[in-house]
């Protein structure tokens, strides 16, 4: 049994803490990316500019977020916190490839293919990946504890595969110029942002196994719903906020004719939506008997964002 060690005071406001989690993930991820200094210099080059660019880190901070719900300590939470942001930022990389969505501006700079090349765009995509395991496998605090160490590891795995994130970017290309349904919107989005997003939370529930399934059951509900919710606002903010201000070109859904929400229920219906979904995810933690307050945070900045 892992012991927990309450971070904050209960009830306490989780924002005053966002930037230094912010912080502790950015040193985390400096320390296990490989120097630029070291053979393959131009490989890790790419990799360190791919990550290490800025970002919001909203996927570690769900983990953190609902660790600290779960009054547990940091240390079990760096490693999972660490690898779900090294699987986002290679999910983006390989996004960005002109055979993919062919972005050439990402977080208000060159996209890494455009920085560097192509091929080394891929070949960072996948060091990336592969490195978002290898931090789980070694992770020191972790090892200690194989059984949740599996679990994170199998959770992580199947929200990044073919029935996760990269099939829900497959299905996404193949959806390109395409009428779909709402239904099919949301099965598509569930896979390609939501599993990642609800493995970046749950993780931090596989960090403390005696936790009561109901309490489990709830945390799921509130990821899932905020995973979609992620996806509709993002598809909003490619409509109505600036480039300078997305870091990344205004429109571009628009232009490749992707599968929006917007697109498929109007914008006012897509504003409605996420409405929904973030009340839905508030309502799933209602009566838990645990410091609710920074998931709460986190839906709050995740729907009323403007980038």
């Amino acid at each position: 049994m892992v012991t927990p060690i309450f971070l904050a005071t209960p009830g306490s406001d989780f924002s005053h803490r966002v930037e230094t989690y912010q912080q502790r993930i950015d040193r985390k991820l400096e320390r296990v990316l490989p120097s630029a200094a070291v053979f393959p210099e131009h490989l890790h080059e790419a990799m360190r500019y791919a990550v290490l660019a800025g970002g919001k880190r909203v996927r570690p901070l769900l983990t953190f977020a609902c660790g600290e719900a779960l009054g547990l300590s940091l240390d079990l939470l760096d490693a999972p916190a660490t690898a779900v942001e090294l699987i986002h930022a290679f999910s983006l990389v390989h996004d960005d490839l002109p055979a993919m969505d062919n972005d050439e501006l990402r977080r208000g700079r060159p996209t890494v293919h455009i920085a560097f090349d192509e091929a080394t765009a891929i070949l960072a995509g996948d060091a990336l990946q592969a490195l978002a395991f290898e931090v789980l496998a070694h992770d020191p605090p972790l090892s200690a504890h194989p059984a949740m160490q599996t679990r994170m590891i199998g959770r992580l795995a199947a929200a990044a595969g073919s029935v996760g994130m990269t099939g829900g970017q497959a299905q996404d290309l193949q959806s390109e110029g395409q009428q779909l349904s709402c239904d099919q919107l949301r099965l598509m989005h569930e896979r390609k942002t939501g599993l990642l997003i609800q493995a970046a939370t749950m993780m931090a529930c596989d960090a403390q196994p005696d936790l009561d399934a109901g309490t489990r059951r709830a945390i799921e509900s509130f990821a899932r719903q905020i995973g979609l919710a992620f996806q509709v606002c993002d598809d909003i903010l490619d409509i109505e906020s600036p480039t300078e201000m997305l870091g990344k070109p205004q429109g571009s859904d628009a232009a490749a004719a992707k599968a929006t929400y917007p697109a498929v229920m109007g914008l006012p219906g897509a504003k409605a939506y996420l409405q929904e979904l973030h009340e839905a995810a508030l309502a799933a933690l209602t009566d838990l008997s645990i410091n609710t307050q920074p998931l709460s945070w986190m839906a709050d900045y995740i729907t009323q964002r403007n980038h």
